[in-house]
């Protein structure tokens, strides 16, 4: 790990606009959760206040990791990496056990603690991978360019969770953890054509994966040419725009969606973002988009003035985490992507994804606490400057003695 640079650290100053940017989102969520979602709570468990009061108990929750995590030295998860990852792995293998794991649509991705809501193992498995990968590479330093040291091990690493994931299936959470892992490993340093050939391999590999699994075919589908079945494989995405464009420039007024009432399938989860568009229109959800991106933009500012590789490296993943869904959830909502089944980080209904996202803002808000006053620049050690020459002494001549 890079020496500490020089300037002054800081203990206190913690980054709160992050902070603030996560309560409003996360106080959004919990509006537009028992908006989209009162009507089903009602009719499936009699209930309107069913998903929002479980939604409230895992903003509850996040916040409390959010605000002890920002309060520890970040440098304690590097140690203890190798036990969370290692908690990571266990609650995704309980998953897959018969009794155990809880199936829902064809999935099984939940473990059932007692009466508590359902917990998703997967969800904090990111946060575990951001952690591991970050105090791995920062230990690595220019070996990840080498295949053997740096390439393979990484490849394993990934493979193994996120063929785990996989066994469930969850493709959704699948490729986030791909795409925040591998942009960790190409700003650590990773050699361009590794990188590439990785990528390369990516696309094929997630090709294969929508070919041998007939729903994901269906949705690739359904992306391409909705239309040509609107009350089938197409329905879902087309209300989605529906009840998306249907908001205007100011929408229909929170509270007023019509296409929550069952037309939209997970309106109060990965659909959330068209019920926001139909409630306060163009305007509030471009506002919606701005907190995300302000938030984006804090993270990546409180990784480029962190004090270190392993600080710098959790930063990137943790902010390239919440970008990427974010960009994902809104592509498919948008149809500029396929739908994967995504939650918007934060609005999103589910106690587990909002619990770890939270609980890795509050990692992130310490990377902030314990950042430098100037931009951390030692990511890539400079040669040192070769000392100067010492200058040789005039050479004295022989003195000539008289004749």
């Amino acid at each position: 790990m890079t020496a500490i640079p020089a300037g002054r650290v800081r203990g206190v100053r913690t980054d709160y606009l992050i902070a603030l940017v996560v309560a409003l989102l996360t106080g959004a969520g919990l509006v537009f959760v028992y908006s989209s979602s009162f009507a089903i709570g009602l009719r499936e468990y009699g209930n309107v206040n069913f998903f929002v009061a479980r939604q409230a108990l895992g903003a509850a929750i996040g916040a409390v990791l959010m605000f002890a995590l920002a309060r520890i030295d970040y440098h304690h998860l590097g140690r203890w990496s190798p036990l969370i990852l290692l908690a990571a792995l266990a609650g995704l293998g309980f998953v897959l056990i018969p009794g155990v794991g809880v199936g829902a649509n064809g999935a099984h991705r939940w473990i059932q603690i007692g009466p508590l809501p359902p917990v998703q193992p997967s969800e904090f498995a990111k946060l575990a991978m951001v952690i591991y990968i970050a105090a791995w590479l920062s230990a690595k330093g220019d070996q990840v360019k080498q295949l053997s040291l740096g390439v393979l091990p990484f490849v394993l690493m990934v493979g193994l969770v996120g063929g785990l994931i996989m066994l469930e299936p969850d493709m959704g959470t699948f490729i986030v953890i791909v795409l925040t892992t591998s942009t960790m490993f190409f700003v650590a340093g990773a050699a361009l054509s590794h990188v590439i050939t990785l990528g390369l391999a990516g696309v094929a590999g997630g090709g294969l994966l929508i070919l041998v699994e007939g729903y994901r075919l269906e949705r690739w589908k359904a992306f391409v040419d909705a239309e040509k079945d609107p009350d089938g494989k197409g329905f879902q995405i087309l209300q989605l725009l529906i009840a998306l464009g249907s908001g205007g420039l100011r929408g229909l007024g929170i509270g007023e969606s019509r296409q929550k009432f069952f037309y939209v399938p997970g309106a109060h989860t990965d659909g959330i973002f068209a019920i926001v568009g139909e409630e306060l229109g163009f305007i509030g959800a471009v506002l919606v988009l701005v907190l995300f991106a302000t938030l984006i933009y804090r993270g990546f500012r409180t990784a480029y003035k962190s004090q270190d590789d392993f600080g710098y490296l959790l930063a990137v993943g943790i902010t390239c985490w919440i970008a990427y869904q974010t960009v994902i959830n809104v592509g498919g909502i948008t149809r500029s992507f396929p739908l994967t089944g995504i939650p918007l980080p934060f609005l999103s209904y589910g106690n587990s994804a909002l619990i770890a996202t939270m609980a890795a803002v509050g990692v992130l808000l310490s990377v902030s606490r314990y950042s430098t006053d100037g931009p951390f620049l030692s990511r890539r050690r400079a040669p040192a400057t070769p000392p100067p020459r010492p200058e040789r002494p005039p050479r004295r001549r022989p003195s000539r003695s008289a004749p």
